[in-house]
C-alpha cells in the first residue's frame, strides 16, 4: 500500500467486541478456558479486526484491542503487582488494584502481539497503552496501595520506566504509532473538576511530565498521546471544556502527534489548535463514536474543512473522537462502527481531491 501523506485516515485503538468474544473473555477469566485454548482463538479473532479496518479503507489500523480484558487492565499483561476482584464500588465491575511493588513480566507480549497484527495486516500498525496519570488514578487506592507507594504519584513514578520499556520495544517491532492514552489529562478542560484540585495546572503539568518521561528518546515510531473527556458509549462523556484550559501543558507534550476529540457538543471550537506547535500533527476527532447517528461523508468533510481554517491540512489526521469499545462490554454494534469508518475514508478520499 502506498503511504498517505494527504489527510490519512486511523482509529484512535478499540473496536466493539462481538458477543461471541465477550462471552470468550468471562470463560476465560472463569478458568474454563486453557491458555493455549484462548492464544489460538484470539489469533482467530485478530484477524477479522484488521481485516474490517483494512476493507474500510482505514490507513493506519490496530489490532481492535481484542486481545485485551480492558485498555486499563492491559497493564496486568505486562506488570505483575496487582490484585484483580469483583468490586462494589466500581458498580460491580472486575477491577485491578496495585497491591504489591510492580515488576514487569514482559516486554515481548504487546511487541509479539503487533509483530502478529503486522504479519496479518497491509496496513500500518498502531497500538496503544494506558498513561502513568491514567494508571495512578485507576489503579492506586489508598487503602490497599499505600504500605507500598505511600502516594499515586509514587505508584506513577514506578510505572514510568515498565511502559517506556514496552514502547522502545514496540518501535523495535515496526509499530507506526504507539499512542498514550490520557482522558484524565483531558478532563481538566472541565471547571468542575479543575475544581477539585489544589493547583489543577501544576496537575496537568505532573502528567505531562510523566508521559514526557515514557517518551523521551524513542525514536523509529510516532509517538502520539490521545485526549477525550471520557467515553461512556452510549451514555455520553464525563468531562466538558474547551482545550484552551490545558493548553499550556499541551504544548510542552515531547510528542509528534495528538488525537483530540471534537465532534462531541462540549469539545469546544477547533480554532484551539492554533495554540499548538507546528511540530504536532492533529489526530482530528471528526466522527462520532460514543451515538447511533453515522456521520455522513459530507459532515465529516465539513468539520475538517472548518479545522483547516486553524490548521494546515498537512498536519490533518482523520480519526474518530475515541474506540468504539471504551470498556469490555461496550454495546456498540461492529457494523455500526465499520460503516462509520467507511464513511470516514469516503471523506478522505474527497478531501484530497478537493485540495490534493
Amino acid at each position: 500500500m502506498a503511504a498517505v501523506t494527504l489527510f490519512p485516515t486511523t482509529v484512535v485503538g478499540s473496536l466493539p467486541r462481538p458477543l461471541w468474544l465477550k462471552e470468550l473473555f468471562d470463560e476465560i477469566h472463569a478458568g474454563h478456558v486453557s491458555d493455549s485454548e484462548r492464544d489460538r482463538l484470539l489469533d482467530e479473532a485478530v484477524p477479522f479486526a484488521l481485516a474490517l479496518q483494512e476493507a474500510a479503507g482505514v490507513d493506519i489500523i490496530s489490532d481492535g484491542e481484542w486481545r485485551r480484558f480492558s485498555y486499563v487492565a492491559v497493564i496486568s499483561d505486562i506488570a505483575s503487582g496487582f490484585t484483580r476482584e469483583l468490586s462494589g464500588e466500581r458498580g460491580g465491575k472486575y477491577w485491578h488494584t496495585v497491591t504489591s511493588a510492580v515488576q514487569s513480566k514482559s516486554t515481548e507480549t504487546l511487541a509479539g502481539h503487533a509483530r502478529f497484527a503486522k504479519t496479518h495486516a497491509g496496513r500500518p500498525i498502531k497500538v496503544a497503552l494506558p498513561s502513568p496519570y491514567l494508571l495512578s488514578v485507576r489503579l492506586w487506592d489508598e487503602g490497599a496501595s499505600r504500605d507500598i507507594y505511600p502516594t499515586r504519584e509514587a505508584f506513577a513514578d514506578a510505572i514510568v520506566p515498565i511502559l517506556r520499556d514496552q514502547v522502545i520495544a514496540l518501535a523495535a517491532a515496526g509499530v507506526h504509532t504507539v499512542q498514550l492514552d490520557d482522558p484524565h489529562l483531558c478532563l481538566f478542560v472541565d471547571p468542575r473538576i479543575r475544581e477539585t484540585f489544589a493547583d489543577a495546572d501544576a496537575e496537568a503539568m505532573h502528567c505531562v511530565s510523566l508521559i514526557n518521561r515514557v517518551f523521551e528518546g524513542v525514536t523509529g515510531t510516532t509517538r502520539a498521546v490521545h485526549l477525550c473527556r471520557r467515553n461512556k458509549g452510549r451514555r455520553g462523556w464525563v468531562g466538558e471544556g474547551s482545550y484552551d484550559a490545558i493548553m499550556p501543558a499541551l504544548k510542552t507534550l515531547d510528542v509528534e502527534q495528538l488525537m483530540m476529540e471534537f465532534t462531541i457538543p462540549v469539545a469546544g471550537d477547533v480554532r484551539c489548535l492554533r495554540a499548538l506547535p507546528e511540530r504536532i500533527s492533529i489526530g482530528l476527532g471528526c466522527v462520532d463514536c460514543r451515538g447511533d447517528v453515522i456521520d455522513a461523508p459530507d459532515t465529516i468533510i465539513a468539520r475538517v474543512e472548518h479545522a483547516m481554517e486553524h490548521v494546515a491540512k498537512e498536519r490533518i489526521v482523520l480519526a474518530p473522537d475515541c474506540g468504539f469499545a471504551p470498556g469490555n462490554a461496550a454495546e456498540i454494534p461492529l457494523d455500526e462502527a465499520y460503516s462509520k469508518l467507511r464513511n470516514m475514508v469516503i471523506a478522505a478520499r474527497t478531501l484530497r481531491e478537493r485540495h490534493g
